[in-house]
C-alpha cells in the first residue's frame, strides 16, 4: 500500500455523511489517480471517475456533464450515494465557481453526491479554493514516493532510492540509466514545466523559470542568496520574481527554498534560502554522473545523502504539517529545523562518521533549547532506517 498514512484518512472522510469536497493535490506521476481509485474499491457506493487532462480544448461545461452522470448513478440506485472524481481540475477555466454552484445545488436538494478533486498543481488548486470554495472543503496534501513505498513495489535498495528518487513510473528503468534520464527529463520534467507551471501560470520570463530549476538540482542542499542566484542566470529578473518562481516550482513538486530558522518569522522570509529538490530523480537525472560514479565517491555521495534526507523531511512536511527550516550564522550550521506544535528538533546529517564535533550543533543548542536532537548517517541513526521511518516516530 502506498501513501499509507493517506489512505486511511481519506476511506474514512468518503464513508462519513457528506460534508465537504475531498482535494488530494500533489505533483505529477505521485498516484493521485491510482490512490482515489484504490480507496473507491473498498467505499460501498457508486462512483464515476473523469479526467481533464484528455480535454482538446477548454470546455467550461466538461463539470456539469461529469457531475450530471454522477446525479445520474445516483437516482439509478436509490439506495447508495456517488463518489464524483474529477482529475486534473484545474485545467478547467473557471472550474471553482462551477464546482460551488453545482455542490451547493446538491447541498439545498439533499442530494448524496460526494467530490473528489485531484490536481497535480497544487498551487493553482489551491488558488481557486480559496476564491470560490471557502468551507466547502478538506486538502490533503499527496507527496512522492517513500523509500518504504518504493521498496515495496519495486524492491528498490535504499542507496538506490538515494540517487533514483521516489517517481515509481522510472522505477523498471533504472537498470538503463540512458532510458531511465531520457523518461524523467521528457515525461516529468518538461511536462510538468510546459503543462503544468507554464501553461497555467503567468511567467513573464520562462527562460529564467527553466534556468532557477536547473540551478536548483545542481546546488539541492546548498544555500544561496538571491543575489548569488542572479549571478549565475544569464536572462535574471530581479530577486522578487526569483523568490516567486521559487514559489512556482515548489508547488509542482520540482524544487523549493528552504528558509532560514531565526525564531522570527520576518528574518526568516528574508534569509537566503537553502535550494532542495523534492525528488532525488530530478538531481540525478541533470546530473552528469551515473549511479556507481556517484555512490563510490565519498564527497558527492554526501551531496546526494544530505538532499535526499531533505526531499524526506519536505515530503513528510506536506503529509504531516511540520515546518522545515536550516540554521547557520557565523559559519556554523545545523542541516535541518523541524518545528512542530512548538517544539524544536535540530537535524545534523552525515554520509560517514565524524571525526570531529559538530560546533553548529552546539551552539544551536545554546540559542534555542530544541526539545530534540538527530544525528542521522555515519555514527549516527541508521540512513536507511530513517528514510523507513514515519515522521510520528521523530517528530519532538
Amino acid at each position: 500500500m502506498f501513501h499509507r498514512a493517506i489512505f486511511p484518512k481519506l476511506k474514512q472522510r468518503l464513508s462519513e455523511p457528506r460534508r465537504f469536497i475531498q482535494v488530494l493535490a500533489g505533483p505529477r506521476q505521485v498516484g493521485k489517480t491510482t490512490l482515489a481509485r484504490q480507496v473507491m474499491t473498498q467505499i460501498a457506493c457508486e462512483s464515476h471517475y473523469a479526467s481533464a487532462d484528455a480535454l482538446a480544448s477548454e470546455d467550461r461545461q466538461w463539470i456539469r456533464q461529469q457531475w450530471e452522470i454522477a446525479r445520474l448513478k445516483i437516482a439509478h440506485n436509490a439506495s447508495q450515494g456517488c463518489v464524483l472524481i474529477l482529475d486534473e481540475v484545474q485545467k478547467v477555466p473557471g472550474w471553482s465557481e462551477v464546482v460551488k454552484s453545482l455542490w451547493d445545488e446538491d447541498t439545498n436538494n439533499q442530494v448524496d453526491l460526494k467530490v473528489m478533486l485531484l490536481g497535480s498543481s497544487p498551487l493553482l488548486v489551491q488558488r481557486g479554493l480559496s476564491e470560490s470554495l471557502a468551507g466547502r472543503f478538506e486538502v490533503m496534501p499527496i507527496g512522492h514516493w517513500s523509500f518504504p513505498e518504493m521498496r515495496d513495489a519495486f524492491n528498490v535498495t535504499w542507496d538506490q532510492y538515494i540517487y533514483f528518487g521516489g517517481y515509481p513510473g522510472a522505477a523498471a528503468l533504472v537498470d538503463d540509466e540512458d532510458r531511465w534520464r531520457s523518461y524523467i527529463q521528457d515525461a516529468l520534467i518538461e511536462t510538468t514545466i510546459a503543462r503544468d507551471i507554464l501553461l497555467m501560470t503567468q511567467v513573464n520570463k520562462p527562460a529564467l523559470l527553466r534556468q532557477l530549476f536547473y540551478l536548483g538540482c545542481s546546488y539541492s542542499g546548498q544555500i544561496l542568496s538571491y543575489q548569488k542566484m542572479v549571478g549565475q542566470m544569464q536572462d535574471a529578473g530581479n530577486t522578487t520574481t526569483l523568490a516567486h518562481y521559487l514559489e512556482l516550482l515548489a508547488g509542482a513538486g520540482m524544487v523549493c527554498g528552504i528558509s532560514k530558522y531565526a525564531g522570527q518569522q520576518v528574518r526568516q522570509r528574508g534569509s537566503s534560502p537553502k535550494l532542495q529538490v523534492m525528488n532525488m530523480g530530478l538531481m540525478s537525472a541533470l546530473g552528469q554522473q551515473r549511479f556507481q560514479q556517484v555512490r563510490s565517491d565519498p564527497e558527492r555521495w554526501g551531496r546526494w545523502v544530505e538532499s535526499a534526507v531533505g526531499a524526506h523531511l519536505i515530503n513528510s512536511a506536506t503529509v504531516y504539517g511540520f515546518d522545515l527550516f536550516y540554521w547557520r550564522d557565523r559559519g556554523r550550521e545545523v542541516d535541518f529545523i523541524v518545528r512542530y506544535q512548538g517544539r524544536l528538533l535540530a537535524i545534523e546529517v552525515k554520509s560517514h562518521r565524524r571525526q570531529t564535533a559538530l560546533p553548529g550543533m552546539d551552539t544551536f543548542v545554546k540559542a534555542f533549547h530544541p526539545d530534540k536532537l538527530l544525528l542521522i548517517g555515519g555514527d549516527g541513526l541508521d540512513l536507511s532506517l530513517f528514510l523507513s521511518m514515519e515522521a510520528t516516530e521523530w517528530l519532538p
